[in-house]
């Protein structure tokens, strides 16, 4: 069994990634005691992001830049309040074949977030 699962993630500008996952996101933002690490929590999902200023840009991955599929209950609550606050959508909110209803998003690091849950219970 996988439980509690946690990603890491490297970004160039720690304060503002802080700002967007807090603001746009909706996760609280720990400090830890290291001035170049900071966790993101949302629910059950954990994020640990470290400052990397020199490192590739996420976008130069093309599509490396995933790193998370993250499922959620309310998946049209939770498409419409990112549209809101103007998150870049890099997949509309749409029914899958696979019988997942998802969408995507570029988070302000360059970082790709695919957002799901099963067609058949999207309230």
């Amino acid at each position: 069994m996988i439980r509690h699962p946690r990603y890491v993630i490297a970004v160039q500008d720690l304060e503002k990634s802080a700002r967007f996952y807090r603001d746009d996101l909706g996760f609280e933002v720990r400090e830890i005691g290291d001035p170049g690490w900071r966790f993101f929590l949302r629910d059950e999902c954990f994020i640990m992001a470290g400052e990397c200023p020199d490192a590739l840009s996420p976008e130069e991955l093309g599509d490396h830049s995933y790193f998370a599929y993250l499922e959620t209950d309310d998946i049209d609550g939770l498409y419409g309040a990112l549209i809101v606050k103007d998150v870049t959508v890099i997949k509309e909110l749409r029914d899958e074949p696979w019988g997942m209803r998802e969408f995507g998003i570029r988070t302000v690091d360059g970082h790709r977030i695919m957002f799901g849950c099963p067609a058949d219970s999207a309230v």
